[in-house]
Parts: structure tokens; C-alpha cells; sequence
């Protein structure tokens, strides 16, 4: 590696998926958003965008999941059993591999957020965080030892049983579980339950409900995990005056147990915005490269 580098990286999104090469501090040079058609259009348009600029040393690729990030399984690089149409058992890490003949870093697209806040943003300096998406679907990256947390499969927070507010008659739009936490409060739940997509909710029941759940899972987050931040970040947690209303029913229903830092330290926004996870990508990117150095 030297000054001159240049990463490739991907946030792959059920919904788009944003393209971008970067210099080595990580500044993007350019970038590109495909929308998410089929597999093999999309992953031909991502080659396409990559063989259009400077060739990249490596790519680093945030994908949504279910994804197998096992390096010994024969499904390394898989989306697995995942509800998008057309996307089950795809392979994204081998098409590009081979049409770009370059090294590719995988992990979550949340794992990717976590790891660009931590190296750029809201995370720097932590040793454990968490980073919680809150958009079409609910998903959290955390950071533990400054390793992205991996397990037997990767967490899948979103998929987390929370209590139904008993106000509530929605069942839950989650295909699997129904009333699991994104089943309840992702923005897909909030169009299914309103009628409308979150963007266009002015009901003030409306967004104090979706308060409530997320509260929930960042009190569920917080016993389970022990993180110095959790950072909130994607669409629905755009929603001007939301992050400060979890805030407050986060204080109530830790009841001061345990006792935490000040709630505007511990609960924020993402500082890289909308960059959180193509920036991760970047580092997946630069972490590729220099394994395959090390290996060679």
C-alpha cells in the first residue's frame, strides 16, 4: 500500500446500492447509487462503475444479509435465506473478485457503518459500540475489542423479541416472526401499520409508538451488550425530535439501572450521515488488502 491507492467499496442495500472509490485517508473521489434490481444486473453494474475509474487495489463490500461471513464454509460470501425477492444464496463476493481480480472484505452493512464510525466518526476511540440502523428494517453492527462482532452466523438485533405496546393492534409485518422488533418499528412496519411511509407520518401517536419500541431495543442493547455509545442512524431515524424522545423513555425504563452516562453522550446520531456505510467499505477494503499482503 502506498499514497497512491485507491479502494473500492459497496454498500449494498436491499434498495440500492452505493458504489465508491477513495483515496487512502478514505475520502470518496467518486461515487455512483445503482437501485437493486436483480443479482446479476446489479453486480455487473457495480463492475461497470469500478472499471470506469482508477482501477481499485481492493474492494470492500457492507452488504444486507442474511449474509455467511464464515471464511471455512463453502457459502463464504452468500446472502443466505434472505425475504428479498431473487437475492437467496447469491454470491457477492466471487463475481467481483473475478471480474476486478482484486482482493474483497465482507461483513454486514451494518458492521460496515460500525466500523466507519469507529475509524471515522461517532465511534472513534471506543472500544465497544454498537451502531443501529432504523430504515426499511432494523439491524445493528457492533464493535467489541475494535473487531467487528461476529458469531455463529453475525447479530441479528432486529429479529429481537420486544414487548407489543398494548395499544397496539398491528400484528407485525416481519415474514418470520411477525411482531419481532422490526416486525414492529421499521420503517416497512410503519407504512404496513399507517398506511403511509414514514416520511409522509405527521401523527404524533404515530411516532411516540416508534419511540417507545426503539427505547426498547436500545435498553435490550444496552443490558446485553455493555456499549460505551450506541449510535442510531438510517431513514426512519431521521425523523427531527425522535433521537431525543428515545432518550427520554430510555431514562425511564432503565429506572437508573444501571448508572449511565449522560444520554446525549450515549445515544447520538452518526457523525459520517449517510456515509457510515459506504466509509466502513472503504476500511473493508484497506483490511482486505493488507491480509492479502500478509498472505501472499
Amino acid at each position: 500500500m502506498d499514497d497512491t491507492t485507491v479502494y473500492g467499496a459497496i454498500e449494498a442495500g436491499g434498495t440500492k446500492w452505493v458504489c465508491a472509490v477513495a483515496d487512502p485517508g478514505g475520502h470518496l473521489l467518486a461515487t455512483e447509487t445503482i437501485p437493486t434490481t436483480t443479482p446479476a444486473e446489479t453486480l455487473g453494474a457495480a463492475v461497470r462503475f469500478f472499471r470506469r475509474h482508477e482501477p481499485p487495489a481492493a474492494i470492500g463490500v457492507g452488504t444486507f444479509g442474511p449474509v455467511d461471513l464464515r471464511r471455512d464454509s463453502p457459502a463464504y460470501g452468500h446472502i443466505t435465506k434472505t425475504p428479498k425477492p431473487g437475492w437467496a444464496y447469491t454470491d457477492v463476493v466471487s463475481p467481483l473478485r473475478t471480474a476486478l481480480d482484486v482482493p474483497v472484505g465482507l461483513d454486514t452493512d451494518v458492521n460496515a457503518a460500525a466500523l466507519g464510525e469507529w475509524r471515522h466518526g461517532a465511534g472513534a476511540g471506543l472500544g465497544t459500540f454498537a451502531y443501529m440502523t432504523v430504515g426499511t428494517g432494523i439491524g445493528v453492527g457492533a464493535m467489541v475489542g475494535g473487531r467487528p462482532l461476529h458469531g455463529l452466523l453475525h447479530p441479528e438485533f432486529g429479529h429481537t423479541r420486544v414487548p407489543r405496546d398494548p395499544a397496539d393492534p398491528f400484528p407485525g409485518s416481519c415474514p418470520y416472526h411477525g411482531d419481532c422488533l422490526e416486525g414492529l418499528a421499521s420503517g416497512a412496519a410503519m407504512r404496513r401499520r399507517w398506511g403511509r411511509p414514514p416520511e409522509e407520518l405527521d401523527d404524533a401517536a404515530a411516532w411516540e409508538l416508534e419511540a417507545g419500541y426503539l427505547a426498547l431495543a436500545v435498553v435490550n442493547l444496552t443490558y446485553a451488550l455493555s456499549p460505551e455509545r450506541v449510535i442510531v442512524g438510517g431513514g426512519v431515524a431521521k425523523r427531527p425530535g425522535l433521537l431525543a424522545r428515545v432518550r427520554e423513555r430510555v431514562a425511564a425504563l432503565a429506572a437508573g439501572y444501571p448508572e449511565a452516562p449522560t444520554l446525549d453522550c450515549y445515544l447520538v446520531a452518526p457523525s459520517l450521515g449517510d456515509r457510515s456505510g459506504v466509509t466502513g467499505a472503504v476500511e473493508l477494503a484497506r483490511d482486505a488488502l493488507r491480509h492479502a499482503e500478509e498472505t501472499a
